[in-house]
């Protein structure tokens, strides 16, 4: 919607397209709210993803038009605005995510090497490019044993041997063969909007990325960190990521050190914190 405010016209300045808050709730609440098109269904997820996440909203969008003040327009005194050209639409209709992210798949094909089977899919840095990715994806549940979704930040490959990987860890979540059906997709798409919404307020400075991992004897959702003996900013995550996804409070996740996790098999690696 094309409108001005009072004040920014009384100023004679020009209001640019929104730019998200840092961190937290209302940026998350702006990403699911950008899915609907009109007031009311917009003003109800608002709403929803208020409580969802708990936390009071710090943050009314700013319009999306530049104005400019032209002043007195008739002898009664009346005044109005006019926009000003716009050389690149998009640039004011969609809304920029504080991050760059890229997906990846790993398909599990044993003829080809570890690398050879990731496959980056699509980048993107606003919350309109985020959904047209995600609605046109399969969703997890969907896919092939062995088949893996890695969203990280743009820049950083889902492998430990990455430079911003090496030293970090992740914070585990293991799922029961009945819970693909019940629960991996939204606990997935919950992931996603966490990191995305930069949800975990200045601990999301921390976050690399997320993996789903689709496996026979049970599936797994993972967000990974930078430095694993930052501990104030993990276990931020894990509690805010565990109240999150509504997760009761007797069955715990962990976190694991990448450096244990890769020199040991699954069943022997011990959590270095717990929530």
């Amino acid at each position: 919607m094309l409108t001005t405010t009072e004040g920014a016209a009384k100023r004679g300045r020009g209001c640019r397209g929104p730019r998200p808050p840092r961190h937290g709730a209302a940026l998350a609440c702006h990403i699911v709210s950008v899915m609907f098109v009109g007031t009311a269904a917009a003003r109800w997820t608002c709403g929803f993803t208020d409580r969802l996440y708990r936390l009071p909203r710090r943050w009314t969008p700013r319009h999306v038009c530049r104005t400019s003040w032209r002043g007195p327009e008739s002898e009664e005194g009346s005044s109005e605005t006019s926009l000003a050209p716009v050389s690149n639409p998009e640039q004011y209709i969609k809304h920029p995510l504080q991050n760059r992210w890229a997906l990846w798949y790993f398909k599990n094909d044993k003829s080809k090497s570890w690398t050879e089977n990731l496959r980056l899919i699509s980048k993107f840095d606003t919350v309109e490019d985020f959904w047209a990715l995600y609605n046109h994806i399969q969703q997890p549940s969907k896919l092939a044993y062995g088949c893996d979704y890695c969203l990280f930040k743009d820049g950083i490959k889902p492998m430990w041997e990455d430079e911003r990987n090496k030293l970090g860890g992740r914070w585990l979540m293991t799922l029961s063969k009945q819970q693909r059906h019940n629960d991996l997709d939204r606990f997935w798409m919950e992931t996603l909007l966490c990191l995305i919404g930069e949800s975990f307020d200045e601990a999301s400075d921390d976050i690399c990325g997320a993996v789903v991992n689709v496996r026979p004897k049970g599936d797994k959702i993972s967000i990974w960190t930078v430095n694993c003996q930052n501990r104030e900013a993990i276990m931020t995550i894990g509690q805010h990521y565990k109240e999150r996804l509504n997760v009761p409070l007797k069955a715990g996740i962990g976190y694991q050190s990448h450096d244990d996790t890769s020199s040991k098999s699954g069943s022997t690696t011990k959590n270095m914190y717990t929530v």
